[in-house]
């Protein structure tokens, strides 16, 4: 079976390749990505996931793997900075407070959908200023939902993790190989 990431991260191209999984084809979906009125963040990564599904077009017997990552404080969805001040905003919203880290991930074969969301808790740590100024500097919180990155710098900011932390890459791996599992991909045979 053919499999087309449906996803610009190239986070999740690397984390599929852990796993010994290539896409033949990577197609990002291109979707409104506006949160609705009063909606949660775990909805949001939900509805988005499946929305990107079946935006990215496929033979149907290629699946298609997309999924969106959500950083939330409580009921706010932090998405991808707009620039640094918001990016600043962002760091000093975390800072000293857990957080979470919701990926939706969607996969289609046919007609056929399958959607699972995946939480993990992040704790950081308090930041000082001349820390935020000099993350801010280095400029990888660019592109980034909640404004940083764990498998980056933004790693050393973060005591403690709940959960999964390739989902807090951008994709829970577990979760994902289960997935394209159950539709028929051949995951173990990728590993070898």
């Amino acid at each position: 079976m053919q499999l087309v990431l449906g996803s610009a991260s190239p986070r999740r191209a690397e984390l599929l390749a852990q796993i010994g999984v290539i896409p033949c084809a990577v197609r990002p979906a291109d979707i409104d990505e506006t949160p609705h009125k009063d909606e949660l963040p775990r909805a949001y990564a939900r509805r988005l996931s499946v929305e990107k599904v079946r935006a990215v077009g496929a033979d149907p017997d290629t699946a298609v793997l997309c999924a969106d990552t959500v950083v939330a404080v409580g009921r706010r969805i932090l998405g991808k900075p707009a620039d640094c001040d918001q990016a600043h905003a962002y760091l000093k919203l975390l800072s000293g407070r857990r957080h979470r880290v919701i990926t939706g991930v969607a996969l289609k074969l046919a007609q056929q959908v399958w959607q699972r969301d995946v939480l993990t808790s992040v704790q950081f740590k308090r930041l000082s200023e001349a820390e935020i100024a000099a993350y801010l500097a280095c400029g990888e919180w660019q592109g980034k939902a909640g404004g940083y990155a764990i498998q980056g710098r933004g790693a050393m900011f973060i005591p403690a993790i709940n959960g999964s932390y390739t989902n807090v890459v951008g994709l829970p791996l577990a979760e994902t190989a289960a997935m394209l599992t159950g539709a028929g991909f051949d995951v173990l045979g990728a590993m070898t």
